[in-house]
């Protein structure tokens, strides 16, 4: 074991605060990462409030991380001291489930599911049948920190050409809307909605436009309009208004929500192609106003989908590299996160903040 220190929770009422923390000695297949920047989520005050319902505290947030390799365990061979790289929302899985096998280790059947970067196994061991954690811990502690120990083959590359502080949140909110683009289908032509233009929406209106598809963005946050315009959308709308929705009814290929919180969707369907699709990427809470007649008599789907895996990790950021696309960040010290969390919470950010963890040492 060796001492780590971070920004991290001891309760769902307590504000981050400086903190010192146990994180295990690296294995041979591990790498020890310096942490240079770590994007703020809004699955991150979640966890930190406790509103899954889940979280082991401490909690030490941050699944949006890039770093360099401080040091290479004897049996890692594809990154050295001194590489570049990013970790995103998992750092290991159960490797042998059907999942796993497919390489989806974010659907990972095993018995503690995959292990989140922060707050452990998805899957407690007082959830499972017998009580065993295969992954021998019930917590872990994410980016907020000066490092990270991570098996090598959990780790991606950060490419030529893609700025390092704008990396940080492809790594889970490009990921979360790219995997769902490219698992339904979203291709050149394609009219694809964007709902909701935060964090995971400004990345989904752009990735769907890099793509070639013709892009719609409805948000509920009027000074949002010229911003979606100005970073690419085709239109933008509120998603509100009747007048300016009517003419859109029956004509959209793709819906994707990226709302963090539970939201009424009966009205959009209306918006949908036949055989179209809906896919919720912000809410892991009930998703309202399903009408199965709806659905069923243009065979649509309404479904979900949960971040992505490893490859798809890779390749959302090679693509966005090839193609010029980044997300928009706002750097701010590590002293300002109670402050950042606040300004995601009322919908102020544009459109993720990113910690320059240099600044960890001065807090």
């Amino acid at each position: 074991m060796f001492q780590s220190i971070g920004y991290g929770a001891k309760t769902a009422r307590s504000k981050l605060e400086p903190m010192t923390f146990e994180r295990d000695d690296p294995k041979p297949n591990e790498l020890v990462i310096e942490v240079l920047y770590a994007g703020v989520c809004h699955s991150d005050i979640h966890q930190v409030k406790n509103e899954w319902a889940n979280t082991v505290y401490p909690c030490v947030p941050g699944h949006e991380i890039v770093g360099r390799v401080k040091q290479a365990g004897a049996e890692t061979s594809r990154f050295k001291e001194g590489d570049l790289v990013g970790v995103g929302c998992m750092i290991d899985s159960c490797r042998q489930c059907e999942a796993c096998s497919a390489g989806d280790q974010n659907y990972c059947e095993g018995p503690n599911s995959w292990l989140a970067t922060y707050n452990g196994p998805m899957t407690p061991a007082t959830e499972t049948e017998d009580g065993a954690n295969m992954y021998g811990r019930d917590n872990t502690y994410g980016g907020y920190s000066d490092v990270v120990v991570v098996p090598e083959d959990f780790v991606l590359r950060i490419p030529e050409g893609l700025d390092p502080k704008a990396a940080a949140p492809i790594l889970c909110a490009g990921v979360t809307t790219w995997s769902p683009l490219k698992h339904w289908g979203v291709k050149a032509g394609d009219k694809v909605a964007v709902l909701g233009f935060g964090g995971l929406g400004h990345m989904a209106a752009k990735l769907a436009k890099a793509l070639g598809a013709e892009v719609t963005v409805l948000t509920s946050t009027p000074e949002k309009i010229e911003d979606a315009k100005r970073l690419g959308a085709d239109a933008a709308h509120i998603e509100t208004d009747k007048t300016a929705l009517a003419p859109l009814a029956g004509t959209f290929d793709f819906i994707l929500s990226t709302v963090p919180e539970k939201h009424e969707i009966g009205a959009l369907l209306d918006l949908m192609k036949r055989d179209a699709a809906f896919i919720v990427v912000g809410n892991l809470d009930v998703v309202d106003g399903v009408d199965n007649s709806k659905l069923a008599f243009k065979r649509q789907t309404v479904g979900g989908s949960l971040i992505g895996n490893l490859q798809e990790t890779q390749d959302v950021l090679d693509f966005c590299a090839a193609n010029g696309v980044a997300p928009e960040v706002e750097m701010i010290d590590i002293a300002e996160i109670n402050d950042a969390y606040v300004k995601i919470e009322n919908g102020e950010a544009r459109y993720r903040y990113v910690i320059d963890m240099a600044t960890l040492k001065a807090a």
